[in-house]
């Protein structure tokens, strides 16, 4: 009998329910190439439209539409919810939200749409096509109050089917946290994933107040004669002759990361920029693992020549504060609104017209009168106890401290007449804690020369800047504002690395 070698044994055919996967399995991983002539799917990675295909896309934040109209929204989904012919959508764009619906009585919609589009996982970014529906019942749960009746979902980008963590959980009040049956987000997750943290509607509000914050100080310094200026953050030596300095490599010569623009500052105002401000980095190499201390922070400083006295600075600054304070409260209503229900147990940041202004010596009397006992300079929990004092008193967050002792300041700062008296300085303060620290300096070279010869600098690493008073200099003094401490204070949030996109601390380097 003849073999047959080429002979193979009958393929096995795939069961009911192995059809029903593989059929399962192609609907969920539905491609769409295209737009035009696709009602749901994953669109390519690339895509290059006709120009009378382009679409134009809904501005929740922005566009206003009525009833009826037709439009495309891109977002991330938020949420899904519904089964069977009907799905309810939640899409989120930059912090706000509106609900879409599915329904597969409502064609081109399908069973097999809705199947779809709940497998999507949570945070892709999906694009709708859909008409402007007015519900007759009110729509509670999102911040846009009429809805999409959907004709065509794409998704454009899935995310993972694991997150780090749930917005929902990330999302919940602060007030809710001593229940110990609520789900909480640790700090370092929420930092080690900033990317999705950054998407919570704490992160959302925060982040569009600092924008705002910015701003405003821009805004109010232009108005006021003052122009932008953009110095150095690579420094010969050390900035202040301090050793809270990040050092590195020149080439072949010591530098370090600018503590301050404190030194250019001045210099721009001895060349005749007689009013300046900067936006920008500073690097503060302090191994503190505080609530309010970063190694890297944006800083909002001034400099500004004067004529009589150095509270010509202390008001102008006074009324800058209060310029942003009002501002803040006209233009971020909608965010601070956000951020009072997430810390629903902090008071609204409040403060008056005629801000309350201390000498030195005469806080330092009101704390001795409580029994506190002070030194050279105020500690952080004096700075608190005073704080609250005056809250108290005045029904402010908002203070001025003037007249430090010379101990508790640099060696630039300008000393009273009698010395005794202390120095042309002055601290501002938000909630208790130090906002601003700023001074009249020392514009003589030579009294400069001998106050860094007290201070145990070596001249000669500050060659320049010493310089820059030989030529004629023109009394003169400024200040320095942490961004992100101004804003942590405004909004009585309490670490700051929630208001530093990135945060970088003696214990973080990334992401």
């Amino acid at each position: 009998m003849k073999r047959e070698d080429n002979i193979q044994p009958p393929k096995k055919q795939p069961t009911a329910r192995q059809l029903e996967e593989i059929e399962r399995f192609a609907l969920l991983n539905t491609k769409a190439d295209n737009f035009t002539e696709c009602d749901f799917g994953y669109l390519p990675l690339i895509v290059n439209y006709k120009e009378e295909n382009k679409r134009k896309f809904l501005s929740l934040a922005r566009d206003k539409p009525t009833a009826e109209d037709e439009v495309w929204i891109r977002g991330r989904l938020n949420d899904t919810r519904g089964k069977g012919s009907l799905s309810f959508i939640v899409i989120r764009q930059y912090g706000e939200t509106i609900q879409c619906v599915l329904d597969a009585k409502n064609p081109p919609i399908t069973k097999n749409t809705i199947k779809w589009v709940n497998s999507v996982p949570p945070e892709s970014i999906i694009d709708v096509f859909g008409i402007v529906r007015i519900p007759n019942i009110p729509i509670e749960s999102t911040t846009i109050k009429y809805e999409i009746s959907v004709r065509k979902i794409f998704c454009v980008s899935k995310a993972a089917n694991e997150l780090p963590f749930q917005l929902f959980d990330a999302n919940k009040p602060e007030a809710d946290e001593s229940d110990p049956d609520i789900i909480r987000v640790n700090p370092d997750t929420r930092l080690d994933n900033r990317i999705l943290d950054l998407r919570t509607n704490l992160s959302q509000s925060v982040f569009r107040i600092q924008s705002a914050c910015v701003n405003l100080f821009r805004t109010y310094l232009l108005d006021n004669e003052f122009i932008e200026i953009h110095t150095p953050k690579l420094l010969s030596g050390n900035s202040e002759g301090g050793s809270s300095v990040f050092t590195l490599k020149y080439f072949n010569r010591d530098a370090c990361l600018a503590q301050s623009p404190q030194l250019y500052k001045q210099m721009a105002v001895m060349g005749d920029f007689s009013r300046v401000f900067e936006i920008g980095p500073v690097f503060r190499a302090e191994n503190s693992n505080t609530h309010r201390h970063l190694c890297e922070f944006t800083g909002l400083d001034l400099e500004m020549s004067i004529y009589e006295d150095y509270n010509e600075i202390i008001d102008l600054v006074d009324q800058m504060f209060k310029y942003i304070f009002t501002g803040l409260q006209n233009k971020c209503t909608k965010e601070l609104e956000s951020v009072k229900k997430l810390y629903p147990n902090i008071k609204p940041f409040e403060f008056i017209n005629n801000t309350p202004k201390f000498h030195f010596n005469e806080a330092v009397a009101i704390l001795n009168e409580e029994g506190v006992k002070v030194e050279d300079d105020f500690s952080t929990e004096q700075e608190r106890q005073f704080g609250k004092i005056v809250k108290q008193k005045y029904n402010t967050d908002y203070y001025i401290i003037h007249s430090y002792p010379d101990t508790a300041r640099p060696f630039y700062t300008m000393p009273k007449e009698n010395i005794a008296l202390g120095t042309n300085s002055f601290d501002f303060f938000m909630r208790g804690e130090e906002i601003l620290s700023g001074a009249q300096r020392i514009h003589d070279p030579f009294m400069l020369i001998e106050r860094i010869k007290e201070k145990g600098i070596d001249p000669e690493t500050v060659t320049a800047y010493i310089d820059a008073f030989k030529l004629g200099a023109y009394p003169h003094g400024g200040c320095g504002i942490g961004l992100e401490r101004l804003v942590m204070l405004y909004l009585g949030i309490g670490n700051v690395r929630k208001t530093c996109m990135f945060p970088r601390d003696p214990k973080r380097l990334t992401p």
